[in-house]
């Protein structure tokens, strides 16, 4: 079968190959025929090597497909059922899921030290346990989440990532208020959701920031009341809150100068919310006096900070009734073949999402 694969860390390019063996099938498992996935900058960060993931592997985790096989003890789900792929599946029974935190539950992780491929020179890794950009990929049960059939693959593939991880930082994490003011730092596809559930919250003022004329405009689009680029940033801060700072701001870059702005532009008492994915190397400095005296409330936000799949269930719902915008999200479209004009659509910050039809 067709996948693409990343051989070292580093490469910026994927190489297409048609000599790629989905393997791991057995109890438990399911075989996955991937219909639509989507392009999130985190699988560019793996292949960069900001987050770590073993080499070669096939990137993608924002999937969405047809069950074509189900391995011995999976009775949830059967051949023909379309499912979404969840990369950080909850196991149910650790310490995390024990407190109704699933989306720290580290059972997912263990998936992406273990081979999902083959080809005739050795064992490819998928990306987090995945590896959507492929024709078919086999998973655990827990990674496989039935759909309705009103949902389209490619509608569906985002909310596997990027929908639930923005809109569940706004909802689930920083708990937005109504009539408070927001700034969003990085508008791609999941600062346009975390724009879109400050939305829901009823901000009154919501600042996206982007250094790229297209996603501001963008996000004007998905309900921002202004848009910025960084430069422009502390003027915003002092026209609408008079120099005070917002009361929530997002940080969706996933990098230590994004972040000690973002704190910068919080307003004493206020909310620091991070979503971007950054590197291990990377460290954001406070000193203690400020983060006493400021009292500002620093919140990391993990796949939208609840249980993934009632995110699932509420992100579908409040599409079906026109509340959020997600085929908006989808600025492009490219077979697997383009995979390549995707990642420089990514990198170039000309698209939102582009949609990988496979």
């Amino acid at each position: 079968m067709r996948a693409a694969v990343l051989h070292e860390t580093g490469q910026e390019k994927l190489e297409v190959l048609d000599d790629v063996e989905a393997v791991g099938f057995g109890p438990g498992k399911v075989r996955i025929r991937i219909r639509a996935t989507g392009l999130c900058h985190s699988d560019v960060s793996a292949m960069s090597g900001v987050l770590p993931q073993p080499a070669p592997f096939v990137p993608g985790h924002e999937g969405a497909g047809e069950v074509l096989d189900v391995g011995d003890g999976v009775t949830a789900l059967k051949p023909g059922d379309r499912v979404l792929l969840c990369w950080l599946p909850a196991c149910g029974a650790c310490p995390s899921c024990r407190r109704g935190q699933t989306q720290l539950c580290l059972a997912g992780f263990l998936n992406a030290g273990t081979p999902n491929f083959r080809r005739p020179g050795g064992d490819v890794f998928g990306f987090a346990g995945t590896g959507t950009f492929a024709e078919e990929v086999v998973v655990d049960a827990g990674c496989a989440v039935p759909i309705p059939d009103d949902v389209p693959f490619d509608i569906a593939a985002l909310i596997g990532c990027g929908v639930t991880t923005g809109l569940g930082a706004a909802i689930n994490t920083a708990r937005v208020e109504a009539g408070s003011s927001v700034a969003v730092i990085g508008c791609g596809g999941v600062g346009i959701s975390a724009v879109q559930g400050a939305r829901l919250q009823g901000a009154a003022q919501i600042v996206a920031v982007d250094p790229v004329a297209f996603r501001r405009e963008a996000a004007l689009r998905f309900g921002a009341t202004e848009a910025v680029a960084p430069e422009e940033l502390p003027d915003a801060k002092q026209r609408i809150t008079a120099g005070e700072g917002f009361d929530c701001v997002f940080e969706v870059v996933g990098r230590s100068a994004t972040a000690r702005t973002a704190y910068e532009a919080t307003r004493r008492g206020g909310t620091l919310c991070v979503v971007g994915a950054g590197a291990m190397d990377d460290f954001l400095q406070l000193n203690m006096f400020e983060l006493f005296f400021d009292e500002k409330r620093i919140l990391p936000s993990m796949y939208g900070g609840g249980d993934v799949l009632r995110s699932y269930e509420r992100a579908i719902a409040l599409w079906r009734a026109g509340r959020i915008d997600l085929a908006g999200l989808i600025t492009h479209r490219v077979p697997l073949a383009g995979i390549n004009d995707a990642l420089e659509q990514m990198r170039t910050g000309e698209a939102l999402r582009t949609c990988v039809e496979i």
